[in-house]
């Protein structure tokens, strides 16, 4: 395993925080639901994060592609252990709305810098291998975080849960501390007085720039974000439907999203001992087609069907990470590097507008109408989406596609 000391490190302090992150969002929607009894009150735990994306992302992305992104990644995270450790003293849902609302001003940033980072610390020969091992942290710590967070919830309090999401922060911080500076060049305090207003717009200029000439890489790019965005507000209702509608106790919540995790974890190991084998197309088109299935058949279940949810589970886990690891290494591929930052940040803005829609428009028509009927409805629209984006992978030219399969000429080095 010859240069992977670095990459393995950062899975594993980002890993970590995953873990706290799923510890964390257990306990939250419980603490939520708890203080209001709403539906709507837990889909606003969906938008706050876009809503703090919509604040920053029209100037995070120049601010990232020109600072230095070991050091920002650190500050990120003590910045975000600080905010949650504050959470348990309040109460009452205002203050806690503003917690998660600066703690995910501060996270909008971590994505986009995280994925420059990782461009520049892996080479393009071990990127689909390393993201494969990225998803199974990923998949680690939700099959990880719930399991634990319930377990603290059954013999502690909400509260413990959230401290200890606030810790992996710092954990997190620190591992990153012991990766190497890609960005030498690069000084914060000599950047900082250079964003203006003419250069912010330069730089959305230079992404449309980009787009306009990389049209096959945006019509699966954008297809792709479309099927993460319905998931993304179907995941909003999902406690809410498990209690309401399936029938489900706190803890049985719990153990279903570890089944998830499970999931994960297996589809994970199934990826990283295929990813030599799995063409980006395989793991891009597949992966998200099946993953949608799942959700079709997680809303579809009932109180006499529960089977049929922890199956769907179980399909949504074990695919998402062949979703993930071909569209990452899809965008890896295919944006420039020294403009990966701004067009991450540019399109996170437009994303969290489409997010915010579309989760406040699940959450009204779950009120309104019938939570089920409202599910399904936006899975089998994710699931045209995701059949779209398959038959477009497959059918068209490697040429149309700009390059979704340029791993393949690349040698695996360890």
């Amino acid at each position: 395993m010859k240069g992977w000391k670095n990459p393995i490190l950062l899975v594993l302090g980002i890993g970590v925080s995953n873990i706290g992150n799923w510890i964390y969002f257990v306990a939250i929607n419980l603490l939520i639901l708890k203080l209001t009894g709403s539906a709507a009150a837990i889909a606003g735990l969906f938008i706050i994060r876009p809503l703090a994306i919509l604040l920053t992302n029209t100037w995070a992305g120049s601010v990232i592609d020109r600072v230095n992104k070991r050091r920002l990644m650190i500050y990120i995270d003590i910045l975000r252990g600080i905010f949650i450790a504050i959470i348990p003293f309040f109460n009452t849902i205002v203050p806690i709305y503003i917690l998660m609302f600066l703690t995910n001003i501060a996270g909008a940033f971590f994505g986009p810098t995280s994925e420059t980072y990782i461009t520049k610390l892996v080479p393009p020969e071990k990127r689909k291998r390393f993201n494969s091992f990225f998803s199974f942290a990923t998949s680690g710590a939700m099959l990880v975080g719930p399991s634990v967070s319930g377990l603290l919830i059954m013999y502690g309090s909400i509260n413990t849960s959230i401290y200890i999401n606030a810790v992996t922060f710092f954990l997190c911080a620190l591992a990153i501390y012991f990766l190497p500076d890609v960005d030498e060049k690069l000084s914060d305090e000599t950047v900082r007085d250079r964003i203006t207003m003419k250069m912010i717009a330069a730089d959305w200029k230079a992404v449309i720039s980009f787009g306009k000439t990389a049209s096959g890489f945006m019509v699966i790019f954008l297809i792709f974000q479309f099927i993460t965005l319905i998931s993304f507000s179907l995941d909003s209702q999902e406690v809410t439907f498990i209690q309401q509608v399936i029938g489900l106790s706190e803890k049985n919540y719990g153990l279903l999203v570890s089944l998830t995790g499970a999931g994960y974890v297996v589809g994970s190991l199934a990826v990283s001992a295929l990813a030599n084998r799995l063409s980006i197309k395989m793991l891009l088109g597949m992966g998200s087609f099946l993953s949608v299935i799942g959700y079709l058949m997680f809303y579809l279940a009932s109180p006499e069907t529960v089977p049929l949810a922890v199956v769907g589970f179980i399909i949504i886990g074990f695919f998402s990470p062949f979703s993930f690891t071909g569209y990452a290494t899809f965008f890896q591929n295919n944006v420039p590097v020294d403009l990966m930052g701004r067009f991450s940040s540019s399109f996170a803005f437009f994303q969290a507008m489409v997010q915010i829609v579309l989760t406040l428009l699940l959450g009204y028509l779950a009120e309104a109408v019938k939570l089920q009927t409202v599910t399904v409805a936006f899975s089998a629209i994710g699931l045209l989406l995701a059949v779209a984006l398959t038959s477009i992978i497959f059918l068209q030219s490697k040429k149309d596609l700009f390059i979704i399969d340029a791993e393949n000429n690349l040698t695996e080095e360890g």
